[in-house]
């Protein structure tokens, strides 16, 4: 009998270790479960996909593991943890940063950012760091090599340094023709002064639009992927008064909270063939 016994608790045993491993395999197969369920990524970051949709996002964008992307001032890093697991083993990412001696919060940004990449490098190891930095460095990429470029929550800071118009020709100039420019961006309302996009942070899409055109972009598609109803828009301190940012402290928190990130519009650029 206790052999028995001792039997079925090493069967139990071996299955279960089985299906453990099974489990870890299909995780380690399937790269968009290694990139937005990985360790690297804190719990925080993972509790603001509900705001973000990074995978369908990327989706719409047509990101695939074996894409080559650049992502245009990527910040602290947050699509970087989605996309650098993504493309460890079959893709490429440039990540552009601002430039080192643009000013002290470009400083503080990118010295983190390479901390990070530098903390777990196996990780990072599909990650080419590179600078736009008008009027110097604007090399950001290979000429004409990237699947797919990336601006998310970037054009108002371009609008606010003057680099925009710079901004968009060297993200073409890097794009294979075909190539796509994918652009998430806190949506305004038609009309908007340069002046209030830049205080904002809210940017009239049809002046995006427009301005990409006259680069040479074609707008494919368009998704409400990011859309939130529930942003009013009409905030004293701008976008930043809701999160991530929450400007005014804890003044009105609980009522910017419920409202959540911001309404964003979510635009599909192509660079044509011809």
């Amino acid at each position: 009998m206790q052999l028995l016994k001792s039997g079925r608790c090493s069967m139990f045993l071996f299955v279960a270790l089985f299906v453990m491993t099974i489990g870890a395999s299909v995780q380690a197969s399937d790269p968009w479960s290694a990139a937005l369920q990985g360790e690297h990524r804190s719990e925080a970051a993972k509790a603001r996909d509900v705001h973000r949709h990074p995978r369908e996002t990327l989706d719409f964008f047509g990101v695939t593991p074996s894409s080559t992307v650049l992502e245009m001032y990527p910040g602290g890093g947050w699509y970087t943890d989605v996309l650098a697991p993504l493309l460890a083993d079959n893709g490429t990412l440039y990540a552009a940063h601002m430039g080192v001696n643009e000013s002290n919060y470009a400083r503080r940004a990118l010295g983190g950012f390479l901390s990070k990449l530098g903390a777990n490098g196996d990780l990072y190891r599909a990650v080419t760091v590179t600078a736009f930095n008008p009027p110097g460095d604007v090399l950001v990429a290979p000429p004409e090599g990237v699947d797919v470029a990336l601006a998310i929550r970037n054009v108002h800071s371009w609008m606010r340094l003057a680099t925009l118009e710079t901004a968009l020709t060297t993200v073409y100039d890097a794009l294979k023709p075909g190539g796509v420019f994918g652009v998430v961006q806190h949506r305004g309302t038609p009309g908007m002064s340069e002046q209030e996009m830049k205080d904002t942070g809210y940017v009239d899409p049809e002046y995006l639009i427009g301005l990409a055109e006259l680069i040479g972009f074609e707008l494919e598609a368009e998704s409400q992927i990011n859309a939130n109803p529930k942003d009013t828009k009409d905030y004293e301190t701008g976008v930043w008064t809701l999160p991530p940012s929450y400007r005014l402290g804890d003044q009105d928190r609980a009522k910017y909270e419920a409202i959540g990130e911001s309404d964003r519009m979510t635009l599909k650029f192509v660079k044509p063939l011809d």
